[in-house]
């Protein structure tokens, strides 16, 4: 297959052309299959191994934004100084808010603290779906002291901080809202398909209710500033405007204390999965079949290439 000249430069039968890559594949046809085979084994017992984790979804859509109200000259720079939520192009969006504010670390970390999550989310291994209960990893959790066990490193603690249960619920949960519609869609990600379909829920909930109690308590901080500013004041004209940023700011009061879903109406509501998101055991089969093919057939033709080049 290879020839020399005289002068030591090769000719062109020094190429291997396919034909000659099937014929040296052919040779070490068992060895490619054995390879192939273990590969193969491994990944089914590896993909087994896996729990199933489920995923719960829901769509939202932006609440009805506020008016507002236009306040011209300085008076709408007193009031925009003041901290006045007057609504409008000028205002914070609440959907831009609540979509960021969703994914701090401050929310996440709040949210897990009041709904003692951080054991389910950080500890869990697993689902028994015939007894319906968490499957715990011994190594982090004992589940007969309910302390954690897990062994870390300083600066970390056995119990996981809330910036360590930010970043795994992070892990498990994505937002996205379509620049077109709108829409936005929520999913979360867990061994259980109940508490993630409860999970997800809870969290559409948290989110409406804090910015609904914080633009409440602007509001009404704001009529408090806005009433004093009226007592002050004997211009009339002044007087009527201050007493229409009071009624906007009533209105926002009142959309509050009325309005349950105050960011995010839900279009469609987090239902419990039936079928399993992941993991896609048939797909990791598949692939580690195909690298263990490749890989065995590129040490067949190394093997080839080294018998070759001995003297």
């Amino acid at each position: 297959m290879t020839d020399k000249n005289n002068d030591g430069t090769h000719t062109a039968s020094d190429e291997m052309d396919f034909s000659d890559l099937l014929r040296i594949i052919w040779r070490g046809k068992w060895f490619i299959m054995l390879v192939t085979a273990v590969f193969a084994v491994l990944s089914v017992l590896y993909s087994l191994s896996l729990a199933n984790v489920y995923k719960s979804e829901a769509v939202l859509t932006p609440a009805t934004e506020k008016s507002g109200l236009n306040i011209p000259g300085q008076l709408g720079g007193l009031a925009a100084m003041a901290g006045l939520n007057l609504g409008g192009s000028g205002a914070t969006d609440n959907t831009a808010l609540g979509l960021e504010l969703i994914k701090s670390r401050d929310f996440i970390g709040r949210f897990v603290e009041r709904h003692n999550l951080l054991v389910p989310l950080m500890a869990t291994s697993g689902w028994d779906r015939g007894s319906n209960a968490l499957l715990f990893d011994p190594e982090l959790y004992d589940v007969q002291s309910k302390a954690w066990v897990r062994k870390v490193n300083p600066p970390f603690q056995p119990e996981p901080s809330l910036l360590e249960a930010h970043d795994a619920f992070m892990d498990n949960f994505s937002i996205s809202q379509d620049k077109l519609t709108k829409m936005i869609k929520v999913s979360l990600e867990h061994y259980s398909p109940e508490l993630a379909a409860q999970w997800l829920s809870l969290l559409i909930k948290d989110i409406n209710e804090e910015i609904r109690q914080r633009d409440l308590r602007e509001a009404e901080r704001s009529i408090v500033y806005l009433n004093k500013q009226i007592e002050e004041t004997n211009i009339a004209d002044v007087k009527a405007t201050l007493f229409s940023l009071v009624e906007e700011q009533m209105k926002t009061k009142m959309l509050a204390n009325v309005r349950s879903e105050y960011v995010f109406k839900t279009i469609d509501p987090p239902v419990v999965p039936e079928m399993k998101a992941k993991p896609m055991r048939a797909l990791i089969v598949v692939a580690s079949v195909i690298l263990g093919f490749m890989f065995s057939c590129l040490i067949v033709l190394f093997r080839h290439v080294y018998k070759s080049g001995r003297p």
